[in-house]
């Protein structure tokens, strides 16, 4: 990132942070800035913080539910995956 200008690419790099109140000061001004002048990079934003918004929904446990267990093939499955990977 340069010192006054953001690109497209970079504000999508700091969306966690910037949701999160985390951004730094002068990042922070400057994604704002970015924010300002790019439409398309105010609907990502919108569309990310839908979609985060949803997603906990999905998987908030309500008052008198339990949460299903995980399938132990699910668990082997991942487990199996992650060795293959190292």
């Amino acid at each position: 990132m340069t010192e006054s200008r953001l690109t497209c690419r970079e504000c999508v790099e700091f969306l966690m942070e910037y949701l999160d109140d985390t951004l730094a000061g002068q990042v922070r001004v400057t994604f704002e800035r970015h924010l300002s002048a790019c439409p398309n990079c105010v609907r990502y934003l919108e569309s990310y913080k839908t979609t985060t918004t949803i997603c906990k929904k999905a998987f908030e446990v309500r008052d008198g539910e339990s949460v299903p267990p995980v399938p132990e093939e699910l668990i082997q499955a991942i487990l199996a995956a992650r060795l293959k990977a190292e």
